[in-house]
């Protein structure tokens, strides 16, 4: 059990059931923060998606975020272009990245044909190894701020692949939600964060350095027990010479388990 122990975690509140269920049933107190916010590209994101799965006759569709799928289905919806997208989307094999983003799928009425074991791009990366996807075409809707990774990995692996930048992402500009983070993190009453991506990295950095010199929000950092969802978020938090554990398993269970033994050993 972590009684009385506060663990916050950078995403909304919405986002982190999982999590507050999580941390509530070990008697730790949960708090959320919203890091990162979507800025989408607009309405020409359909258009762009229905033109290059046209053009390029992609055999595969891999979605790498329930987001990504939330924001193109809903922009169709309004521009009244979702049963051409959902009929695009249809004929190509779907893979999902995790079960979260599936259930994405399934809600607009999207049969996914594949979902990894492991929930990454490198999971990703495992499956079209498994079903010998050389030589096939892969179009893959994102972030404008994903690493480049995965395509660099699926091509290695000889698969053709598009990808399509729906949103960018920046810091989230609405702090007010971080008051009592702010409050209890300058009275050293924090006693772990779990960093969820790459862009909550550079979020959470760009929002609490406009309250805190950089040598002060190290040293505090340093106090607490950091954990990264995955390897890559941890190289983020490398660059900002933030010590962390990164999660075994690169899932919210995974990560709150790996936060549950650091601090169990801290006692």
């Amino acid at each position: 059990m972590l009684d009385g122990k506060t663990i916050a975690i950078t995403r909304s509140k919405d986002d982190s059931t999982e999590f507050i269920q999580l941390a509530e049933k070990n008697n730790a107190k949960p708090i959320t923060l919203p890091t990162i916010e979507l800025v989408s590209k607009g309405e020409k994101i359909v258009d762009e998606f229905l033109q290059s799965i046209e053009r390029y006759n992609p055999d595969y569709s891999v979605f790498m975020s329930s987001k990504a799928v939330k924001l193109l289905f809903d922009t169709a919806k309004q521009v009244e272009k979702f049963e051409k997208l959902q009929l695009a989307v249809a004929n190509t094999m779907v893979m999902s990245v995790g079960p979260k983003t599936t259930i994405a799928l399934e809600n607009e009425g999207i049969k996914v044909n594949y979902q990894p074991t492991t929930y990454s791009s490198v999971g990703v990366g495992e499956e079209f190894t498994k079903i010998n996807a050389v030589g096939k075409k892969v179009i893959i809707p994102r972030s404008g701020a994903s690493t480049p990774f995965l395509k660099e990995l699926l091509t290695k692996i000889g698969i053709d692949v598009l990808e399509i930048h729906l949103y960018d992402v920046c810091a989230f500009r609405d702090t007010t939600q971080w008051n009592e983070f702010r409050e209890l993190f300058s009275q050293g009453k924090i006693d772990g964060v779990i960093l969820t991506s790459v862009s909550s990295v550079r979020g959470f950095f760009e929002i609490m350095l406009k309250d805190y010199d950089s040598e002060t929000l190290l040293d505090n950092l340093a106090k607490l027990s950091v954990v990264s969802i995955g390897p890559f978020t941890a190289d983020e938090l490398k660059k900002f010479n933030v010590k962390n554990t990164v999660a075994e398993v690169h899932t919210i269970v995974g990560a709150f388990d790996s936060m549950k033994n650091t601090l169990i050993i801290q006692k």
